[in-house]
């Protein structure tokens, strides 16, 4: 088992601060002009995919390496949040999101991040398997709809994505009460 490596800068902690770094650009893709075969909105989403799946990459090499930092398993999850909450908050406003989904989750990960900040002098919470579920849950989803695909199956397909997005926001809910319930019984041991 791999201990905290003492040096914060290495290359997993370099991938995700780039995963960090692409936020503001494929949002600002999604709002372009959608132009010839809605170029923009393909573009948008290989820049969230490709984000997003560095997640897994970035995690391997520090397992792997022994490169397992605490800053990485800050900044991980803040990546996770940036990328999906930005293209949530993103399609919201261009009405491809409802609003209840994007703030339910939202409300789920501002939550679960603020109690990682108030809890982080005694120790760091790293991500849970439901957690990762979700996450990767919420990737497929989110990206789904960022694509244009949609708009190439027919017009059933939009009521398929509402489903998925519902499964979603309930696996994110579901979640977070999974670490609000792990958090209450861990301050009642101490």
């Amino acid at each position: 088992m791999s201990t905290a490596s003492s040096n914060p800068w290495n290359l997993p902690n370099a991938i995700t601060t780039a995963r960090i770094l692409l936020v503001p650009y494929f949002i600002w893709l999604l709002f372009q002009p959608p132009g010839e075969f809605e170029l923009m909105r393909w573009f948008a989403t290989f820049i969230f995919v490709l984000g997003i799946s560095t997640d897994g990459i970035d995690g391997a090499i520090a397992r792997k390496k022994g490169l397992i930092t605490n800053l990485g398993k800050i900044l991980d999850p803040i990546a996770d949040k940036a990328l999906i909450g930005g293209a949530l908050v993103a399609l919201s406003i261009l009405n491809e999101v409802p609003v209840w989904a994007t703030a339910a989750i939202l409300i789920r990960e501002l939550g679960i991040t603020a109690y990682r900040f108030i809890v982080i002098r005694k120790r760091v919470v790293a991500a849970s398997g439901g957690g990762k579920l979700k996450t990767v849950s919420q990737s497929i989803v989110v990206g789904l709809i960022m694509s244009p695909i949609a708009g190439l199956l027919p017009g059933w397909f939009g009521m398929v994505e509402l489903a998925l997005l519902t499964f979603v926001v309930v696996l994110t809910v579901y979640t977070g009460l999974q670490y609000m319930v792990a958090a209450w019984r861990g301050r009642n041991n101490e």
